[in-house]
C-alpha cells in the first residue's frame, strides 16, 4: 500500500510539474509573440515617424468645373457618354437634366446618378449600375508664383508637399524671402505662412501638404543699395529671417573705398507716406564699437562719399613729394 501511495504521490507531482512547465511555455510565446509584434510595427514605420507624427494621405479626387468624365450605365448605351462640368458644377444628364457632381468623387457621382434615375422610374435599381471616370483634369491643379524659377500651373495629384512643389518649381531665386504663403482653396480668408529656408546651413524645410485648388506664393525678400566710395556697390538681399545692420552690409560691399568717408555715410529711406527722410552715420564708430549699429530696411540706400579734404591732402603730399624729387635732381645735375 504504502508503494502504492508513493507512486500515486510521484504521479501528482510529475503532472503538476508538465502542467506548469507547459503555462511557463505559453507565458514566453506570448512574450515572444508580442515583441516580434512591437518590432514589426516599429519597422514598417518610418524613421523619424512617431504615433503622434501626422500621416500624409493623398486627398481624394474630386470632380471640378472644366474637367470631363465619362459615364457609362451598363444596359443603357444612349444613356452613357462624355460630359463636360460646366461652370456652375453641373453635367447635362440624358433625361435627367442638370445633375451637380462638382466636388464629389466618382463614387458619389455614380451612387447619386443611380438615385435620380431610379427616383425619376427612369431606371429599375435591380439592374442599375453606373460608373464614373474622370478622363481630363482641369482643377486638380495648384498654382506656383512669386520668386520662383518657373510659376504657373502643376499637377496636385497623389501627396504634395511645399519641398517638392518648390522643387517642381525649379526652386527659389536669389531674391526669394525665406518664407512661403499658402492659400487653401477650402479657406481663402486665411492665408498659412511658412518658413522655408533650403539654402541655410541647417535647412528648415517642413513638410506641410499641398492640396488640389491651393496657391503658393514665395514673396520678394527685401533689398538695400549699397553706393558711393565702396569697393563693391550693388543690391544687398535682405533674407527675411535674419536682420541686416550697416556694418554686415558694408563687410559685403567690401568696405570703403580709397579716402572714403565713413565718418559722414548717409541712410536714405523710405516713408510710409512717400517722403524720404536723410540720416547722417559715422560707420566708422560703428567699426570700432563706438556707435550703436542701425538695423536696414527694405529700400534703404546706404551712400558712401569720398572725403574731399583726404583727396586734397594726398595731391599736396604727392604735388610735395614730386616737387622735392625734382629740385634734389636738380642739384645733382648742377653739381
Amino acid at each position: 500500500m504504502a508503494t502504492l501511495a508513493g507512486r500515486t504521490d510521484m504521479r501528482k507531482k510529475m503532472w503538476m510539474s508538465n502542467n506548469m512547465a507547459k503555462t511557463l511555455a505559453c507565458v514566453v510565446m506570448l512574450g515572444m509573440l508580442s515583441l516580434a509584434g512591437r518590432f514589426g510595427a516599429s519597422a514598417q514605420q518610418p524613421a523619424g515617424a512617431t504615433s503622434a507624427s501626422p500621416e500624409l494621405i493623398a486627398p481624394p479626387l474630386k470632380i471640378g468645373s472644366g474637367d470631363l468624365i465619362t459615364v457609362t450605365i451598363f444596359d443603357s448605351p444612349e444613356l452613357s457618354g462624355r460630359f463636360r462640368i460646366d461652370e456652375k458644377g453641373d453635367i447635362d444628364a440624358p433625361l435627367l437634366g442638370p445633375v451637380h457632381v462638382q466636388d464629389l468623387t466618382v463614387e458619389q457621382a455614380s451612387e447619386l446618378m443611380e438615385k435620380l434615375y431610379v427616383e425619376a422610374e427612369i431606371l429599375k435599381p435591380k439592374r442599375l449600375s453606373v460608373a464614373v471616370f474622370i478622363e481630363e483634369y482641369t482643377n486638380q491643379r495648384l498654382t506656383v508664383g512669386g520668386e520662383v524659377r518657373n510659376p504657373g500651373l502643376y499637377p496636385a495629384l497623389g501627396i504634395r508637399t511645399i519641398n517638392d512643389v518648390l522643387t517642381a518649381a525649379g526652386g527659389v531665386t536669389q531674391a526669394a524671402a525665406s518664407k512661403v504663403i499658402i492659400t487653401r482653396r477650402s479657406d481663402p480668408k486665411n492665408p498659412l505662412t511658412v518658413d522655408y529656408n533650403p539654402e541655410a546651413l541647417n535647412p528648415v524645410i517642413p513638410q506641410v501638404q499641398i492640396f488640389p485648388g491651393d496657391s503658393i506664393l514665395v514673396p520678394r525678400a527685401g533689398i538695400v543699395y549699397v553706393v558711393g566710395n565702396v569697393n563693391k556697390p550693388g543690391v544687398y538681399v535682405l533674407d527675411g529671417r535674419n536682420v541686416l545692420t550697416v556694418e554686415e552690409v558694408m563687410g559685403l560691399a567690401g568696405g570703403g573705398g580709397h579716402a572714403a568717408k565713413l565718418s559722414h555715410a548717409q541712410l536714405v529711406r523710405a516713408l510710409p507716406d512717400g517722403r524720404k527722410e536723410m540720416t547722417i552715420i559715422a560707420v566708422n564708430k560703428i567699426f570700432k564699437g563706438q556707435s550703436p549699429d542701425v538695423a536696414l530696411k527694405d529700400g534703404d540706400i546706404l551712400y558712401v562719399p569720398t572725403s574731399t579734404g583726404k583727396l586734397v591732402t594726398e595731391q599736396a603730399i604727392i604735388t610735395g613729394i614730386g616737387i622735392g624729387t625734382s629740385l634734389a635732381l636738380y642739384r645733382v645735375a648742377s653739381q
